[in-house]
């Protein structure tokens, strides 16, 4: 306890400097701003402002990014409140009865909830991040080349088949980025692959842009499609953001109560934010004495979902710095971005460079402080920017995705590369295939290559070197268990439909 101590003063040394005060402040607002935009999200928000982290030192550059992560998890609520849209999947939940209080003349106490529910789940979730994220980093030094990449196994079928109904698409998602993370000279072998002649696709096509393309620019082209839209707020009827103590009574344990649940299953891969926000709500209305109040505009319906989709985006990050091994499509784009900065997430970082990992801990701290106090007075004028027409918001969105692209590798052979992994992410987005495992195999999709061939050389060739190691056979046990699993649910489901179908005919 001493040692976890000393390193958390040594985190926030590095993170109440003024240059990592000011760009918490900066991506806490600029966090909320994305947050709080129906359909952009903190995944397509962070690969929109990465150009912002050229030239950053790797600490403020992860600090900027967190900011902006648990910034959007704040910000999406206010558009689930105000207009029953969410800003991301995440902010589902809070619609059902956040918006339903705002009908009510309620939207100040509902916006105030989700901002204190947010503010003390995050805390919670902090605090836990700081007991547990050196104990992580320690057990993940034991692992060798197939303990490593039966993780990476779990992590991708976690991706795809914890999404209900989605395991197919998952798994093409996932077989395109394993495709195009394999273009390009084998670093192995020296084998020239996939390039179809093109000497600028001999290096690989640069997974950062990949990213860029597939969540800024596919954002684009969803635009065009209601060009038009504005949402009119009338920020007179939010009231005072504040709560009563009556209000206080009802919501503090069911805050307290789903942080630790969202917690942890925020720390593992494919979850997301959206999930646990539902397991929180569901577990509260089966837990209250009046569960038919729930939907109708009940407060523990805004509390609990919002202190769980907190906690769940704070937990997420254990297993980045720890492991290196991303559970959202958010944390795989600040992944991918951190080995743009030259700095490689996993258990070495706690050792080698401690100042980066501890920083980013304890600047949760202050990150989750600066947004309670930012988000409470000014909700009424943030939420004007609700009315923004998507004619203004999209040309910047443009400018900042190219303007980042060209400074990566001052190519323009990458504009191509972005435009068509805009058009490829549209599609998906289209045909209802989710974008994250494609993400998480462009990033991984190397790395699991690498120590699959290393943990073969191990054993001279030979599978047997999974089931020799206790660790990597727990992990491509839980990866068969999911798909199993994800099978039997798909089954369930649609016989569920084949009846009522036939109930109803």
């Amino acid at each position: 306890m001493e040692a976890v101590f000393s390193n958390l003063m040594l985190g926030f040394q590095n993170a109440l400097s003024l240059t990592n005060l000011v760009w918490v402040v900066i991506g806490s607002f600029l966090g909320t701003l994305v947050g709080m935009l129906p359909g952009v999200g903190p995944a397509t928000g962070i690969a929109i402002l990465i150009p912002v982290s050229y030239g950053m030192d790797p600490t403020t550059a992860l600090i900027t990014m967190c900011a902006i992560y648990y910034g959007a998890m704040f910000g999406g609520s206010i558009a689930s409140i105000m207009i029953n849209t969410p800003g991301d999947a995440s902010s589902i939940v809070t619609c059902f009865d956040g918006f339903r209080m705002a009908q009510q003349g309620r939207a100040g106490a509902a916006l105030a909830t989700s901002a204190i529910a947010s503010f003390i789940g995050g805390m919670i979730a902090t605090v836990m991040v700081v007991l547990l994220a050196g104990p992580a980093a320690s057990f993940a030094l034991k692992f060798g080349p197939a303990e490593m990449f039966s993780l990476i196994l779990f992590a991708m079928t976690a991706a795809i088949t914890l999404a209900e109904g989605k395991l197919m698409r998952g798994l093409v998602a996932l077989l395109i980025g394993l495709a195009i993370a394999s273009i390009g000279i084998d670093g192995q072998s020296g084998v020239i692959r996939y390039t179809m002649g093109i000497e600028a696709m001999q290096d690989g096509i640069d997974f950062l842009v990949a990213i860029i393309g597939a969540y800024a620019i596919s954002e684009v082209f969803n635009g065009y499609a209601d060009m038009n839209t504005v949402y009119e707020i009338d920020t007179k009827k939010i009231g005072r953001v504040m709560i009563t103590k009556e209000d206080w009574k009802k919501i503090w344990l069911p805050i307290v109560r789903s942080t630790p649940i969202a917690f942890f299953l925020g720390c593992l891969p494919g979850i997301g934010g959206s999930m646990t926000s539902l397991i929180a709500y569901t577990t509260e209305r089966q837990l209250s004495d009046n569960p038919d109040n729930f939907g109708k505009g009940d407060i523990v319906g805004v509390a609990a979902p919002e202190a769980a989709n907190n906690a769940s985006s704070t937990a997420s990050i254990i297993p980045m710095l720890a492991i290196g091994i991303p559970s959202s499509g958010t944390t795989a784009v600040m992944l991918g971005a951190l080995m743009m900065l030259g700095v490689q997430p996993g258990p070495m970082l706690f050792e080698m460079r401690p100042e980066i990992a501890w920083g980013v801990i304890a600047s949760m701290f202050i990150g989750n402080i600066v947004l309670v106090f930012m988000n409470m007075p000014m909700v009424p004028y943030i939420a004007k920017l609700l009315a923004l027409p998507q004619k203004l918001l999209l040309p910047i969105i443009i400018c900042l995705a190219f303007m980042g692209t060209y400074m990566m590798n001052y190519s323009a052979m990458d504009f191509f590369f972005l435009v068509f992994f805009g058009l490829v992410g549209y599609s998906m987005q289209k045909l209802d295939i989710p974008i994250p495992p494609l993400v998480l195999a462009l990033i991984l999709g190397d790395t699991l290559e690498k120590t699959f061939r290393q943990a073969m050389v191990e054993k001279s060739g030979s599978l047997a070197v999974f089931l020799d190691k206790p660790i990597a056979l727990g992990f491509i046990t839980l990866a068969v268990i999911s798909v199993v699993y994800s099978l039997y649910q798909t089954r369930k489901s649609a016989r569920a439909r084949a009846v009522a179908e036939q109930n109803a005919g």
